[in-house]
């Protein structure tokens, strides 16, 4: 098992080479990724052709050492052919992840975006700039995309996430009216939701109400510092409406069906991450511990922070995962959602 983990954090952080026809560059999440199955899990790695890992004939090499690991590219999706009935890319309306999650970035603009307020990882609105994607879905478009996703390429959950909006809901209520349209079109396809806390905590319970299956309430780090320097606009969000955020939501949608991310790699020791991990897991909510990744677009790769060490994720990760199953809570059950996904991140593999 530690072998695995650890070759499989080492290609999270130096890429392989390999041309893989899915994949996603910008964007709202950690990922700049190509999308492969590495032991028939979904995964999202970097594509590096510098790097010293290779994938022939589906096995994964390190020079010329068989690592014992199988990969492969997922295929581009058929649904990515088609155009909705106003006339935009079905691509441009939602992104396949692995091989089977269908992901969103409902409105694809942050109010945080202005560089005094931007998290330093995030390249929400970069994807927009390229032309990739559409400012705004609208509830009618993501269910046309969903439907044809989930009856073309078999697609079994959907991760809705969203830019900061200027309302006290903060993206709550085009989280609500989409997954209310998607859910019409698709009655039994799961849906994790993503947003920051909003200001009244009754849209926690308006979105379980609206059908979704999880949340993502993503809060990066736990520690005020690190928050003040890398998320300047979201810090200004006490850590304690977090809680308060993170409480009511597993009253509402029940334990090990919260999640947020940690991100390893931003200042914090394996052992500051490792307890705020511990209280999160207590609260029955999940730390998708992830590294952070240098990505274009972002104000982190601009300054020139590396990726963290393969030591400092293997021994995080692995930490974590122990405290997971002690706990009984895994990705996968939460059912839909980045850790039910589980491709940015090594914890599945280490058992969490």
């Amino acid at each position: 098992m530690a072998d695995r983990v650890s070759t499989r954090v080492d290609v999270a952080i130096r890429g392989v080479r390999l041309d893989a026809p899915v994949r996603r560059t910008g964007g709202a999440g950690p990922s700049d990724d190509g999308h492969l199955l590495v032991d028939g899990a979904n995964a999202a790695l970097p594509l590096d052709p510098a790097s010293p890992y290779v994938v022939r004939d589906g096995r994964l090499y390190l020079g010329g050492t068989d690592m014992g690991v199988a990969v492969r590219a997922v295929r581009r999706p058929r649904f990515y052919d088609l155009t909705t009935a106003d006339g935009v890319p079905y691509e441009k309306i939602a992104k396949l992840h692995g091989a089977d999650v269908l992901a969103t970035t409902v409105v694809q603009t942050c109010v945080r975006y202005a560089e005094e307020e931007r998290c330093r990882f995030c390249a929400v609105e970069e994807s927009l700039a390229s032309g990739a994607t559409v400012a705004a879905k609208t509830p009618a478009q993501l269910a046309e995309v969903a439907a044809a996703a989930v009856r073309l390429d078999g697609v079994r959950q959907m991760v809705m996430t969203t830019g900061t909006t200027s309302g006290p809901d903060r993206g709550a209520k085009v989280l609500a009216r989409s997954v209310r349209a998607v859910l019409a079109a698709v009655p039994e396809l799961p849906v994790q939701v993503q947003c920051e806390p909003p200001a009244d905590l009754a849209w926690i319970a308006e979105l379980k109400r609206a059908g979704a299956h999880a949340i993502g309430i993503h809060v990066e780090s736990l520690d005020d510092a690190v928050r003040r320097r890398w998320t300047p606009g979201k810090a200004r969000t006490p850590l304690a409406d977090y809680w308060a955020a993170w409480d009511e939501a597993v009253r509402v949608f029940g334990r090990n069906r919260v999640s947020t991310y940690l991100l390893i790699g931003l200042g914090e020791s394996a052992d500051e991450l490792v307890a705020g991990a511990s209280e999160l897991i207590a609260r029955g909510v999940y730390p998708f511990v992830v590294p952070y990744r240098p990505l274009a677009g972002t104000l982190g790769r601009r300054d020139g922070v590396p990726a963290p060490s393969g030591e400092l994720v293997g021994d995080v990760t692995e930490r974590v995962a122990a405290m997971l199953r002690g706990a009984g809570m895994t990705g996968a059950e939460q059912g839909a959602g980045c850790a039910a996904c589980g491709a940015c991140s090594a914890l599945a593999t280490a058992g969490g």
